[in-house]
């Protein structure tokens, strides 16, 4: 996290608290970067479908004329299809494409001032359609748009009303603040010449990726300015590195099993394994590890280690935190993958068919054996990956082994996996990824039947470290 950005965060927590304050942010921009503009070809000869308007909404739109062009394409775009259609594609969208362009530091941020117990705000000049799903991803209840007629359900493709630009924005802002909010406390956070009508409307005006026009006026008006890194799309070289990076992790697997094969002990096998493959691949890919509590991932042993499960990446960053001693519980479904089935299978991970719950109980109680024989479990949790750095809802399912077994329950909290290798993508971007081991958590006193406080409080151990990231060791 920057300076800046460090500044922001105590600046809201030592700041008025409670729901009188609001913390409006843009969207477009500010909380989530945009994307890379379509080839000459492919603009010129392409026909413009409905996904791609979408799209191109929230990537231009911060002039007038942007903004005029997006609502007349949106127009023949959307013109006679059903709302639930439009909102099913809004949410296809954001699961295939905008969830990775959201930004780490806009997350940060809106979760500090939802500690603060402020009234957080989403506000665009776009539709529902492009908005809701990110607002929906980042817990945001509140939600202003520019609202889209419809006659018994199907859409006219004309603006309901006034559209929520410039003026509009402001407006929509003001209504909805009314009585309720002191706006003279509050905060907005905005990246373009066209939202000073928002951002003049505060106490405390942010201006985020300012375009020219708003760093100048910001530097004018005295107003803080945060930048935040750009969500790139990969490379050709992050393409090459990381196949590089896989094939020394099958290199390295090969080479920790034959090196220990003559020793006959296949824990000693999986060991090894883990080590080099684990390590390989993070060299070649530039990724770099700086972990924080280390201690920790040696004693206790055995343990049952909960992972925050962000990126593809984690199943390498684990093993090459923890080092040996320790095997995992993955879903069904990675028995497929060609390259870590296998290896997750040598390494005695335990496979759980998600879709029964009978069929997933009966996969994990051979795990309370492995722990009680000495090995480490690590298991992520959530289930399955997060599309934003926030933590989903934990399964008790680690937490009942770890009570069975008697061994305690250590936390690893990881930041940065996302944007070092995306959601959905096996592709990696150099770069550090930040690990905090927190300590043992004994779980020997818990009633299995009555732990949902228990482990909720669990999970809020990582959402507080994510918002206040522990000094390193």
């Amino acid at each position: 996290m920057s300076a800046d950005l460090d500044a922001a965060v105590a600046a809201i927590r030592s700041g008025p608290q409670g729901a009188r304050v609001a913390a409006i942010f843009d969207f477009g921009g500010t909380v989530v970067d945009g994307f890379p503009r379509q080839g000459l070809f492919r603009r010129l000869f392409r026909r413009r479908s409905t996904e791609d308007v979408l799209l191109r909404g929230i990537r231009n739109g911060t002039t007038d004329g942007e903004y005029g062009r997006l609502l007349s394409q949106l127009a023949g775009a959307v013109a006679g299809k059903p709302e639930e259609e439009l909102d099913a594609l809004g949410e296809r969208l954001f699961r295939r494409t905008v969830y990775g362009h959201l930004y780490p530091e806009a997350w940060q941020l809106i979760r500090t001032h939802q500690a603060a117990g402020h009234t957080v705000v989403l506000t665009s000049s776009l539709t529902r359609f492009q908005v809701a799903p990110a607002a929906a991803a980042l817990g945001i209840e509140h939600v202003l748009y520019t609202p889209m007629a419809t006659q018994d359900g199907i859409l006219t493709g004309y603006a309901d009303g006034k559209t929520l630009w410039r003026n509009g924005k402001a407006e929509a802002v003001r209504e909805f603040a009314a009585d309720s909010m002191d706006l003279a406390h509050s905060y907005a956070y905005a990246d373009s010449t066209a939202d000073l009508p928002l951002l003049s409307l505060v106490g405390h005006p942010v201006a985020v990726n300012p375009d020219e026009q708003l760093s100048t006026v910001a530097a004018e008006r005295d107003w803080p300015t945060l930048r935040f890194r750009p969500r790139l799309a990969a490379r050709p070289a992050d393409y090459a590195r990381t196949t590089a990076g896989f094939a020394g992790l099958l290199g390295g697997a090969f080479y920790g099993v034959a090196a220990k094969s003559p020793t006959k002990d296949r824990q000693q096998m999986a060991d090894a394994l883990l080590e080099h493959a684990a390590g390989n691949t993070l060299r070649i890919a530039g990724v770099h590890l700086r972990v924080t509590g280390a201690k920790n991932a040696h004693a206790p042993r055995p343990a049952v280690f909960l992972f925050n499960h962000q990126s593809q990446f984690d199943i390498i960053i684990v093993p090459e935190v923890l080092g040996g001693g320790v095997t995992g519980i993955g879903k069904k479904e990675l028995t497929r993958n060609p390259i870590f089935g296998p290896l997750m299978r040598f390494v005695g991970v335990t496979f759980i068919d998600r879709s029964s719950t009978d069929k997933a109980k009966a996969a994990l109680a051979p795990v309370v054996d492995t722990l009680r024989g000495g090995l480490s479990i690590a298991v992520a949790p959530e289930g399955t990956r997060s599309y934003t750095p926030d933590v989903a809802p934990f399964k008790k399912g680690a937490f009942h082994i770890a009570i069975q077994a008697g061994v305690p329950i250590i936390p690893i909290v990881i930041r940065n996996a996302g944007e070092i290798c995306w959601r959905n993508s096996m592709v990696a971007r150099p770069g550090t990824v930040d690990v905090a081991i927190l300590d043992p958590i004994d779980v020997s006193a818990w009633d299995p039947n009555d732990m949902d406080d228990k482990v909720a409080g669990v999970r809020q151990l990582y959402l507080d470290t994510l918002l206040n990231w522990p000094k390193p060791d």
